[in-house]
């Protein structure tokens, strides 16, 4: 009979047992290295959440459409305006602007054709201040502009500029070219102004202003002539 072949296949088995615990095996990370490890991870993880926050605060704080501020922002930036103006003196002055003839847009082209209309003329604002001044969104047709550092003059004129820039604008919108008017309104910042004092101060000169454009010219007067 052939030798049984159990024993030799036992010694293989138990070779290759040998060379497994011979193996040298993966050295282990000191303590020190898998806790800076771990505190790097979270630290990345730290900044990435920090990072979303600020996103998130950014857009609360931004009109969707017109990617100015919103009200709501704006008034925080009004009232840390007064703090500072009045701690420290500053000059500041307050524009409150709304579209003329923007209902009629709504009307006869569709709100889509309005939205065009209120993101032209946010542009248009923007680009007529300085960076340091605030432009924002604050009601449907509705914007203001936070000036800093101007004289009463100054702002007036910036008022008139404002107008004038808006009425300038000229929006494509499908086959339609649109265009608005705007009047505005100016409030100087006065030492015990509140937010609302100013607020309300420059959307009355809006709105005298709006009843002036309404008014017909007067009639000329024709002087007399020498004889």
């Amino acid at each position: 009979m052939p030798p049984h072949p159990e024993p030799r296949r036992q010694s293989r088995v138990a070779d290759a047992a040998r060379h497994q615990i011979d193996a040298p095996k993966p050295r282990a990370r000191p303590p020190a290295l898998r806790l800076a490890a771990e505190v790097q991870r979270l630290a990345a993880e730290l900044q990435a959440s920090r990072t979303r926050i600020a996103e998130l605060e950014a857009r609360i704080d931004v009109d969707p459409l017109t990617a100015t501020l919103n009200r709501t922002a704006f008034e925080r930036e009004l009232h840390r305006a007064l703090a500072y103006a009045k701690r420290y003196g500053a000059s500041a002055a307050l524009i409150y602007l709304d579209l003329d003839d923007f209902k009629p847009v709504n009307d006869r082209c569709g709100h889509a054709a309005g939205d065009a209309v209120l993101q032209a003329a946010a542009k248009t604002l923007i680009r007529q201040v300085r960076a340091s001044d605030v432009i924002a969104r604050i009601g449907g047709d509705e914007f203001v502009a936070l000036l800093w550092n101007v004289t009463a003059a100054e702002a007036t004129a910036t008022a008139a500029r404002l107008e004038t820039a808006i009425e300038a604008t000229l929006v494509r919108f499908g086959a339609s070219t649109l265009s608005v008017s705007a009047s505005a309104g100016v409030a100087f910042m006065r030492p015990l102004d509140t937010s609302a004092d100013l607020l309300a101060r420059a959307d009355a000169a809006m709105y005298a202003r709006k009843s002036a454009k309404r008014q017909p010219p007067a009639p000329a007067r024709l002087a007399a002539g020498r004889r």
